[in-house]
Order: structure tokens, then sequence, then C-alpha cells
């Protein structure tokens, strides 16, 4: 089917859009994309952070189709030796094939469904209000409702012997978040696990280098800016170790320093934005004031549909001129920037003994301390993908660079700006004695 729709992107250029695909951008639940922030309370210190979900899932697409037409081309095979080609042909999909058409359309749609159950203001509250499951869980509801339902009736008319709803949600959670929301179903087959990758993949997926790249064109911030074109030329689908069957994107030798370069820019962005402490504090004044006022949204679909950026700013804005009101303070602290707690990040060893003795020894009120301990600490993130070496050899990415970065996850103290001084100065002593 030929596209009849295109719109202007600030990072790919031109977008082009199939009628089924323009019918979900016009959903209700897709059109709120608009009004969520891509980097939530970011651009209370960087201006340019006012791009939105609606922009980054249109980006998501576009790159995610870039690569499946790039992996499954004629000819991106000539690495698989032929007495393993035929033990590997259920991956490799006909361009003539209906197969083939179905699980390009199911990726492309897949992306645009990824972030639909996203929080106002994304991630700033959404361990306190939707739990550990996160965001997907929203996404699979939105995708299973009624309000996108006729879109996928629509496809199914074409595709009798698929279950689209189902696929979609498969492809755009991956295997690992759709296996917390319906631990009970099947597991992806090897094929629905490459397709999902080249969304959720963690390091080559499309979400991630999108995010990169719209966030710091968005922000200023050079460091996510990477030779990304180079990355996609250089990406192939190639076994996941010299001796498997199992096939999962990887990268040609000359595509390594690409890799490292992505690889560096998301620590830099991780330094210099995601886990900026200045951010930090407005996001966990943030969590608090929705924890406050929207804590049961998550329950309720119609509602949280209804609830975007805009409906929480104007809470704020009533609430900072009512001191009787829940979360004033942090209205306050939102609205004009004063009094907001400091974000504090910790070294990674520290215990939650240690900041209890802490708050006791200075004498700090409960609700004037808060911490945050990471589960990820101390954990490392390197180039953990095979390579196709010129020689056709099928090699460990880590085995050819040494470089590696922080999982980006930190320990958070957040502490009332009357006793920072105080508790930065017994840091400080604490981590000399280490």
């Amino acid at each position: 089917m030929h596209a009849t729709k295109k719109i202007y992107d600030s990072i790919h250029r031109f977008i082009h859009l199939e009628p089924i695909e323009s019918q979900l951008i016009h959903s209700f639940p897709f059109h709120r994309l608009r009004y969520i922030h891509q980097l939530g309370v970011a651009f209370l210190v960087y201006p340019g952070a006012t791009h939105r979900r609606f922009e980054h899932s249109l980006g998501v697409m576009e790159l995610a189709t870039r690569i499946f037409d790039k992996v499954t081309l004629k000819g991106s095979f000539p690495h698989l030796l032929s007495h393993r080609k035929k033990a590997l042909c259920h991956f490799i999909l006909s361009p003539q094939s209906e197969e083939y058409h179905y699980w390009r359309k199911i990726l492309r749609l897949a992306a645009l469904c990824h972030d639909l159950g996203h929080l106002p203001f994304s991630h700033a509250a959404e361990k306190e209000i939707l739990g550990e499951r996160g965001h997907e869980i929203q996404t699979a509801k939105i995708i299973e409702s009624t309000y996108l339902d006729p879109i996928w009736k629509q496809l199914e008319k074409t595709y009798l012997n698929h279950d689209v709803k189902r696929d979609v949600v498969k492809t755009a959670l991956g295997p690992k978040k759709f296996a917390k929301t319906y631990p009970d179903a099947p597991a992806f087959s090897p094929l629905e696990k490459v397709i999902s990758e080249i969304i959720t993949g963690d390091f080559f997926g499309a979400d991630r280098i999108d995010y990169l790249l719209r966030d710091s064109q968005s922000t200023g911030l050079t460091y996510g800016l990477f030779d990304y074109y180079q990355l996609l030329e250089m990406l192939r689908l190639v076994p996941s170790h010299a001796d498997s069957d199992q096939l999962v994107l990887g990268v040609e030798e000359n595509g390594l320093e690409s890799c490292e370069a992505l690889l560096l820019a998301r620590h830099y962005m991780y330094k210099r934005l995601y886990q900026y402490p200045t951010i930090k504090s407005y996001a966990f004044h943030m969590a608090r004031f929705m924890t406050a006022h929207f804590y049961d949204i998550g329950d309720h679909l119609d509602l949280y549909l209804s609830i975007s950026d805009n409906e929480v700013l104007a809470k704020i804005n009533s609430v900072s001129l009512d001191p009787s009101c829940p979360g004033h303070f942090d209205a306050m602290s939102l609205s004009f920037r004063k009094g907001r707690f400091q974000a504090i990040p910790l070294r990674e060893d520290i215990q939650e003994s240690d900041l209890e003795k802490l708050s006791l020894s200075l004498s700090i009120p409960p609700g004037q301390i808060v911490w945050k301990l990471s589960n990820f600490r101390g954990q490392k993130k390197g180039l953990d993908f095979p390579v196709l070496r010129k020689e056709g050899r099928i090699q460990k990415g880590s085995d050819l660079s040494d470089l590696s970065i922080p999982s980006g996850k930190k320990n958070w103290l957040y502490i009332a700006s009357q006793y920072e001084k105080d508790v930065r100065k017994q840091l400080q002593s604490e981590d000399a004695l280490k």
C-alpha cells in the first residue's frame, strides 16, 4: 500500500505514513502524546527540552523501519554458511511474502504504540503511581482497549491467520516486559524476538537511538550525537554467538566505532541530562505532587487517558496558591523554584543504615530527608552484542573493545535546603575515610 501522507520531522526529515498509521496517529490515545513531555521536568533546567512523546514515537517508527529494511534486504546474509542458512531460514523473510509485509506493518504500528502508556511528565512519578511494572502495563491496556479496536479489526480482515492486537503488544513491549505483564503467555518465537528487538533492544533499539538524538538536539547537549547513519549501515542479523542458530541484531566490524560512540553518547547524556542533580530535584517534587493528587489514575483507563501534562500543570498552579492543599510545598518548588530539596548523588556502596545514622546524627526531622537506592549498583554496560568480522567469524563486541560505562542508575539523597550544607560536609568526610 502506498503512503498517502508525510510528516516533516526535525531528526529524520520526511516520515511517510500509510492510511492505517494515520488512523492510529489521529486516535485519542496517540493524540494525548502531544501533551506529554519526552524529558519530564527537564525543561525547567534546559529550556529547549520541550519536545513531546508524539514526535519521538514517529521517530521510532521511522528508525525501526529503516533497521528492518536494512537487515532484511536481499543479500544481507552472505556471512551465513550455506549449511546454516537452511536452519536459519525461518528468520529470513522474503520481501515478496505476506509474512514480510505483515511483520513490517506490525513493527511500524508497535513503534507508534510503544509509549502510549506513559504518565504525564513521562518517568517522573512512574514507580510511585504504577509500581515496578511501569508504563508498559498501561501501554498494553491501551493497545487492547476499545479506543484502538477498529484499527486492529481492519488489519485482521487482511491477515486472517494472525492475532494482530497481541502481536502489536508483544512487539511494543519486548520479551521481558511482556512476560511481566502476561506471565502465563507463551514465550516469543525467534522471529518475534528479532522484530521486537528492533524497537526495544537495549543497544540497537530504535527507541534508544531516537531519544538520544532527539534529546541531544532539543537540549543543545551535543554529547548525544553520534554517527547513526554509519551504525544503521553496518547493522546485520547475525548468530548470537559462533555456534548459535539464534539470530540477533549485530554489527559488521566496520561499525564498531559507531557503536562505541553510541555507548559514550549514552553515558554522557545520563551524566548531563537523565541523572543531572537539578533535574532529579524537580522530578522528586513532581513525583510527590502527582502521588498526592493523581495516585489512583492507573486504575481507570478513561481517567488515565484524560490526564496529560496540561492537567497536572493546572493543578500545580492552583495548589501553589493555596497553602492548605496537599502538595503545596512541592507545587511551590515547581512553580516558583524556591526552597526545593537538593538532590545529592551517593556513592555506590552506601547502605540504608548509613543514611539512617546520618539523619540521626544531624537531627533531621522526618520528611526533610528522603533517599532512593538503586538495585543496579556496580553494573557496567559494554558492547554486549555479536560482531561480524571481515573474515566471516562471529565474535563478541566486548572482546574487540574494552569500552564500558556505568549502568546510569545512581543512589540519590533528597534533602531540605537548610540541611544541605551539613549533609554534604558529613558525606564528604565519610567518603574521605573510604
